[in-house]
């Protein structure tokens, strides 16, 4: 002990780290039990329904991580219309402030169909390469021609080092939020609405963009330099030629809730 101001205090140690070391147990505690309980419905729900399958993994701590589960029928669904997949997180809606991975599609009627699930650790390159890896193993090593994320950039370099030959589309809804933010040129967002689905040749949208950018002053716009760079993952000119099942957007539904291993969806036209 040391007196320190007429009083005591532990060295190296103060109330504070008390408190956040108790709460730190608290919490641990907590998430083991919740880790334990996820295990052991995923592998119940394995027993009930043999082609379903969860991996997992674990940090340093013995911590739950990353995890990764598919039902049976989502996997037979990823076999039929697994040529385009929407790559989706979640912001940290959760108790446990971990991201929440969908992997969607859509069925021959248009109908939204759900090929998988995950909860990441963080919204790390690490994270999302794991889980578009389990995604490969667990769908038989089959995937998809086209995957949809948004602007998301861990999410991006996850795509190209695992999926290095599929088409990747970033998410139009996003694109156009990013550059409603970023100015308020009409011009711009008006044509930039077109340049997103018109069905144009490459030559005619590098013109047009040179032009408005020149109108709108745009050349030293960091912003618009970062989006012309990735202009081949959303401008129609360079995409109109692939199938993409209706998807420009990341998520062509709204996550109402999870319960009891069932996602409850609300859909949304294309």
């Amino acid at each position: 002990m040391a007196e320190i101001a007429g009083g005591y205090s532990c060295l190296g140690f103060t109330k504070k780290d008390a408190y956040n070391y108790i709460d730190r147990l608290k919490r641990a505690k907590v998430v083991d039990g919740d880790m334990n309980t996820a295990i052991v419905y995923l592998e119940g729900k394995a027993t009930a329904d043999p082609m379903s399958m969860a991996q997992y993994n674990l940090t340093e701590e013995s911590m739950l991580a990353n995890m990764f589960w598919a039902y049976g029928p989502s996997r037979v669904d990823f076999q039929h219309f697994g040529d385009v997949i929407a790559f989706d997180s979640t912001y940290k809606k959760n108790k446990y402030n971990r991201p929440l991975v969908i992997f969607s599609g859509s069925k021959n009627h248009k109908q939204t169909t759900i090929f998988s699930f995950g909860l990441v650790l963080d919204e790390t390159i690490g994270s999302y390469k794991w889980m578009l890896e389990n995604l490969l193993e667990v769908m038989c090593g089959n995937m998809s021609s086209v995957v949809v994320t948004d602007g998301d950039e861990s999410m991006i370099a996850a795509v190209r080092e695992v999926l290095p030959r599929e088409t990747h589309r970033l998410c139009a809804w996003h694109l156009q939020k990013n550059v409603t933010s970023n100015t308020n040129e009409q011009i711009f967002c008006d044509v930039f609405a077109k340049w997103l689905y018109a069905d144009i040749e490459v030559e005619d949208f590098e013109g047009e963009w040179a032009q408005v950018a020149e109108q709108c002053g745009l050349h030293n716009k960091y912003w618009a330099l970062q989006l012309y760079e990735k202009r081949k993952m959303w401008a129609n000119a360079y995409l109109h030629r692939k199938f993409y099942a209706g998807f420009r957007m990341t998520s062509r539904f709204c996550c109402i809730g999870v319960h009891e291993g069932h996602i409850h969806t609300s859909q949304e036209g294309y």
